[in-house]
């Protein structure tokens, strides 16, 4: 138990250079990097430690089982001499020896099937108790039953909102205030890891304000229902999920209710620019996508990011759309069709953008500046120019690229 716990590492590093190795997303770099000698070493390196430890550790737990059986044999075939002799001298009878010996025997299989099975409960109590320190994790319930806010229409306010990453020593958030209206678009600005996808999750509750409050129409975030609060949230991260499902699944997951609705597929792939190339596809809709399952078609960056914008258009209900770096790898052609279908459906919804291409972020509502976990700049493209602050500075230093 002790040697499986100090080569967990060493089992994880093995388990993950056979994925690196053997998949599709990564044998492009490890074949232009010319990483398979490496990585084959090092794969062989593990492997050979831990054969190493497994064939002493077999050994060594044979051998004793060996000594100890031997012991155990010697004392029975004395037990078994020991009755003939007293036969033989008349001290017993025919039928006590004949009863020494089965009561021997089968004293001998029940002694040896106990101490298996002491030995078995006792190496599965050191794993168990691994699975109840896993399960005595505190898991913080589901709070909140509310499904319409007090203030019907107030839209999203966050207010002195701060967070900080559990084991972290700083916070990833600070001091975050702002108010979101239905029919408004807000818009994220700032390095990579300032805090702007933190700030999606704490909306999303995947994680709660180590500070401030969250309020939707003007009820505490944390009082909403969690399933009737992501109904209302149309999402897409910048780090989706390819799922290697069919297409139609794939799409169908953004809400799970119409999971199988082939007419809502169409809907939400017309609106994320999908619907030509899935038509163009051996089955369609039906098309399995990935590798990982035979008949598979795998997808360009581009197509796949069409995919996921698609699954958050499926949550027809949902009134806060958020687009995380939605256009990253498409076309220009294509980035520019799907804000005009961003900015034609956003009426009544409440839209947050999160991108570094400022030709979409100018035409926001709001702009938000974010830096180091904080907002340094707020308001619209002209107010943030006029300023002439950090917003202005990125724009034409972009913009430069251009001329």
């Amino acid at each position: 138990f002790r040697l499986f716990r100090w080569r967990s590492p060493q089992t994880r590093m093995q388990m993950y250079l056979e994925t690196v190795l053997a998949r599709e997303d990564s044998i492009k770099e490890v074949k232009l990097f010319g990483l398979e000698p490496l990585l084959l070493e090092r794969y062989r390196n593990i492997f050979a430690t831990l054969y190493g430890e497994d064939r002493r550790l077999t050994l060594r737990r044979e051998g004793w089982g060996f000594v100890l059986g031997l012991l155990g044999t010697l004392a029975f075939y004395g037990a078994y001499a020991w009755v003939v002799v007293e036969t033989i001298t008349g001290t017993l009878t025919l039928g006590e020896m004949t009863m020494y010996l089965m009561v021997f025997k089968q004293g001998q299989a029940a002694l040896s099937a106990s101490l298996t099975s002491v030995s078995g409960m006792y190496e599965d109590n050191l794993y168990l108790s691994n699975l109840y320190e896993y399960l005595e994790q505190p898991v913080p319930a589901e709070q909140g039953s509310l499904t319409r806010g007090v203030t019907p229409g107030d839209g999203i306010r966050f207010e002195q909102v701060g967070f900080t990453y559990p084991g972290a020593t700083s916070p990833a958030l600070r001091n975050i205030s702002l108010h979101l209206a239905p029919g408004q678009s807000l818009a994220l600005v700032g390095a990579n890891g300032s805090g702007k996808t933190t700030l999606i999750k704490l909306l999303t509750r995947l994680y709660e304000p180590s500070e401030g409050r969250i309020l939707l129409d003007g009820s505490n975030l944390q009082e909403w229902d969690i399933t009737t609060l992501h109904r209302r949230i149309g999402v897409i991260f910048q780090d989706f999920v390819r799922y290697q499902l069919k297409v139609g699944e794939n799409l169908g997951a953004g809400d799970v209710e119409a999971f199988e609705d082939e007419a809502r597929w169409q809907d939400a792939a017309e609106r994320g620019l999908a619907d030509d190339f899935i038509r163009s596809m051996p089955a369609g809709y039906h098309t399995q996508l990935g590798r990982w399952f035979q008949g598979g078609q795998e997808l360009s960056g581009g197509q796949w990011q069409k995919i996921a914008l698609s699954r958050a258009y499926m949550r027809e209900s949902a009134d806060i759309l958020v687009l995380d770096e939605p256009t990253a790898a498409m076309d220009a052609a294509a980035e520019a069709a799907v804000y005009a279908d961003f900015r034609q459906h956003r009426h009544d919804k409440m839209t947050i953008l999160i991108s570094h291409r400022f030709s979409t972020v100018r035409a926001a509502d709001q702009i938000l500046v974010i830096d180091d976990g904080e907002v340094i700049e707020r308001g619209d493209h002209a107010s943030l120019m006029a300023q002439d602050g950090h917003y202005a500075r990125l724009f034409r230093l972009q913009a430069a690229g251009y001329r």
